[in-house]
């Protein structure tokens, strides 16, 4: 069931205020991550099998273990805190609920890899999370937490908080850290990879808020009590955002390998109106869609849902209910990622509006049985094609909605409407 690890300082009052982080032990563990050699802190973040929570589930202690050790360069932390995937909102709540946690694993995380600046890339459409952490890193420097001695320990640390402007590209690690360094937010071509030439050339770590924050418990509370939750490939504990058609939505703290049916049922309540769980994206709209029934049979943890054919990514979850039309929310999330295509990739650039058309035109009553066999066509042509990953994004929910829900498709191309809603809706049929 439900576990407090990272959000165990949500319920405190003021959480987010340094008065209520130190009442509740915070900035006790950072100490004893300075008192031990650097290569100690890195090991135990490997033992602890902790992976990337931004979607990649890339072993993290391994990602630090790759910065290059005798570097005469400077070397950087990037935070990445510009959450944008759609259904995703849990790194909002641990920067509003929590932020001086972020602030002490970013602490610990540097002094592990020899860094002395750290940045904070930040959705710039955060308001509330952005003025929080603000403040938090204000709070951390005037305690000496933050700075030239931090805790006292002769260790110089930095934090810069940089916000972004409204780009989902710049969710990827190297679009990210184009835009940091003044750049159009493009993703660049890997090898080099970013642990050796990273922003300002330099080697650099980039993770993900939830993985930063995760850090602090595991260093305060060891490798083995942390593998004490989850499964023996996928250890601890994975917040999941979940939205939709369920009773009680929100941000939930589960081990990795709970079952998705409890999740769904259970911790949030079940289906609202008592309706059937038509369908799920289990991990953040990019990933492939589930049925009902393949939700109900699945467990939460990155092994179990690639053998079912989709992925844990950024713990994402929309729940759909008996009455969704599937077509329609392929549209809405088709018009997202046509939009927030950088255009640098042709398969990306042009792909992303041609499927984004094709089931606009379904759902509006004007498509054909031929552009079913079309989009999956396009699609192909279209995945592991690109610099990054966002061709895929788009590509894969369009294969896996056609491929579990294709009736639905072929009924609109017969009806010519839709046989669900009974027309499309306003934003299709004025994107015409």
């Amino acid at each position: 069931m439900e576990v407090k690890l990272l959000t165990r300082n949500f319920e405190n009052p003021e959480s987010w205020t340094l008065a209520a982080y130190e009442k509740a032990g915070g900035y006790r563990t950072f100490p004893k991550a300075l008192a031990m050699d650097p290569e100690a802190v890195i090991q135990l973040v490997k033992d602890s099998g902790l992976r990337g929570r931004g979607g990649a589930g890339f072993p993290t202690g391994m990602k630090w273990g790759f910065v290059p050790k005798g570097t005469e360069k400077p070397k950087y932390l990037c935070v990445n805190a510009d959450e944008s995937e759609p259904g995703t909102f849990k790194d909002r709540y641990l920067l509003e609920k929590d932020p001086h946690a972020l602030i002490e694993g970013i602490i610990i995380t540097c002094w592990a890899v020899g860094i002395h600046h750290a940045y904070v890339y930040i959705r710039g459409e955060f308001g509330l999370p952005y003025y929080r952490l603000r403040d938090a890193v204000q709070e951390a420097y005037d305690k000496g937490y933050l700075g030239t001695n931090v805790g006292g320990k002769g260790f110089q640390l930095d934090i810069t908080i940089h916000r972004g402007a409204g780009a989902y590209i710049c969710g990827e690690e190297t679009g990210l850290i184009e835009s940091l360094e003044g750049k159009k937010g493009q993703p660049r071509l890997k090898p080099p990879f970013p642990a050796v030439i990273g922003v300002f050339g330099c080697p650099t770590v980039v993770n993900n808020v939830e993985t930063i924050q995760a850090v602090t418990w595991i260093l305060e509370h060891g490798a083995a009590e942390y593998k004490k939750y989850g499964t023996e490939k996928s250890p601890g504990t994975k917040l999941f955002s979940v939205s939709g058609h369920v009773n009680r939505p929100g941000v939930f703290e589960i081990p990795l390998g709970l079952p998705c049916k409890t999740l769904v049922h259970d911790l949030c309540g079940g289906i609202r109106n008592g309706k059937r769980q038509k369908a799920n994206i289990v991990g953040g709209s990019s990933v492939p869609v589930l049925t009902g029934e393949e939700a109900d049979q699945v467990d939460l943890d990155y092994e179990s849902l690639a053998a079912a054919g989709t992925m844990l990514g950024s713990g994402g979850m929309i729940v759909m209910d008996e009455d969704t039309c599937m077509v329609w929310t392929l549209a809405v999330i088709l018009k997202f990622y046509a939009h927030e295509s950088c255009g640098q990739c042709t398969p990306c650039r042009e792909g992303t509006g041609w499927i984004r058309n094709l089931v606009y035109r379904l759902e509006a009553g004007g498509g054909t049985a031929q552009d079913l066999d079309k989009l999956l066509s396009i699609t192909k042509n279209m995945m592991g094609t690109t610099i990054c990953v966002l061709a895929d994004a788009a590509a894969m929910p369009t294969e896996s909605f056609l491929k579990k829900f294709r009736r639905e498709f072929e009924a609109h191309a017969g009806a010519g409407r839709c046989p669900i809603r009974g027309a499309s809706s306003h934003f299709l049929t004025a994107a015409h």
